[in-house]
């Protein structure tokens, strides 16, 4: 395969080019060489001794061998197979540690049609964190980063987006993080915990209400829809919206307008649409649970949003992270054996139980450092208050009223 030379016209305007982009990016050799940087990846990334012939994958992640075959996808090698530009999301080596990068790869042809170099662009993902960070998604598991992948392609847009997953994997956080990376995200985002809620306040919690429309109304209320305005909603649990109340949804999805209860004016409010469950809701279509026409209307984008089970390579470092978001003040930390007993738990609550797991530990422990008899104590206390409860419930005698 010809290289060109790196003193050719057509090498020193593509490496010119560079600069006209808006992100880090590098003129990559099909060799995987790194030709060229602009100054926004100096900033971004750091310098690049370009004398030293150093190759993207050893300087993106300090492989010897190329991304894919160190068991994670490569977009050059993808690009190779299919002919066009490919984009996959990966976690690069940065002055500041590892973080999580957008890359996009960019064939570039000659006039026959023959491929000469790469221009990798590279966009930092913001929302997320392979370190201790607060407010921010954090995980570096395979399937966690297939998530993280979707997150970063629908958040630009204004698509409506349905969170799928079990109770307590973090679907609120995934919102928040498509929220904050749209153009919307200098406006709020509004949540509604659709759960245990009847028609009357599912109603007035989503439309407002005006004084005196129903009993108790002693002053008007603004809805969480017109709150929204220009920002997100975010209807957590979905599943749990009574039927009765999907059509009323379902009119405001596709309308955008509503009126408070009680009111006959009519208000507009342009929001992204972002909704959650635990629920099976094509199942839930089936039984006559849930209606189709609205089920379509808020599935526009789905995302899965993995169990802690299926990221137990992350489980060390939500732990970490964890550790500092409940104790600021104290840093502390797990042995081997207490993370090794972590491991081998089911995690039916996720990392909410994760949480008050560790915030037990925290609780009852003498010193810093977590031990395994700590961490054992804290999970026996819900299989003994289980136990208690089940005593309880086949001993208890039968109570008789008149």
């Amino acid at each position: 395969m010809n290289i060109i030379a790196s003193d050719s016209p057509i090498y020193e305007g593509l490496a010119n080019m560079l600069e006209g982009y808006d992100c880090p990016a590098i003129l990559v050799s099909v060799d995987y060489q790194i030709l060229a940087i602009n100054q926004l990846y100096r900033e971004e990334f750091g310098d690049v001794p370009l004398q030293k012939k150093r190759r993207c994958f050893e300087v993106s992640h300090g492989y010897s061998v190329p991304c894919d075959e160190a068991g994670e996808d490569c977009p050059l090698s993808a690009t190779l197979q299919s002919g066009h530009k490919e984009r996959v999301l990966h976690i690069h080596q940065t002055p500041r540690g590892k973080e999580h990068v957008a890359v996009e790869m960019l064939p570039i042809h000659d006039s026959q049609g023959k491929l000469l170099f790469f221009v990798e662009l590279l966009r930092a993902i913001s929302v997320a964190s392979t370190g201790k960070a607060n407010n921010k998604l954090v995980g570096a598991s395979k399937s966690f980063n297939q998530m993280l992948e979707k997150v970063t392609r629908v958040s630009p847009s204004d698509a409506s987006v349905l969170l799928l997953g079990e109770s307590g994997s973090g679907k609120e956080l995934v919102a928040n993080a498509i929220h904050q990376g749209s153009s919307r995200a200098g406006n709020a985002l509004v949540t509604l915990e659709c759960s245990g809620l009847t028609d009357s306040l599912f109603e007035s919690e989503l439309f407002g209400h005006i004084k005196g429309s129903f009993t108790g109304a002693h002053s008007s209320r603004t809805g969480l829809v017109e709150l929204a305005n220009g920002g997100t909603l975010f209807l957590d649990e979905i599943g749990d919206v009574p039927l009765s109340m999907q059509v009323k949804l379902l009119r405001l999805i596709e309308t955008r307008s509503f009126r408070p209860v009680g009111s006959s004016t009519i208000k507009h409010s342009h929001f992204r649409l972002v909704c959650a469950t635990h629920k099976n809701l094509a199942q839930m279509v089936k039984a006559g649970e849930f209606r189709q026409d609205l089920y379509y209307r808020i599935n526009v984008f789905p995302i899965y949003v993995p169990s802690l089970r299926e990221r137990q390579d992350d489980l060390a470092l939500l732990i970490s992270t964890l550790l500092k978001r409940l104790s600021e003040r104290k840093e502390y930390h797990l042995t081997d054996s207490a993370l090794q007993i972590l491991k081998r738990h089911d995690f039916p609550g996720n990392i909410r139980e994760l949480s008050n797991i560790l915030n037990r530990a925290i609780l009852l422990s003498d010193t810093n450092l977590i031990d395994r008899h700590t961490i054992q104590e804290s999970l026996n206390i819900d299989h003994e208050l289980h136990q208690q409860s089940d005593r309880t419930s086949s001993t208890q005698e039968p109570q008789f009223f008149c």
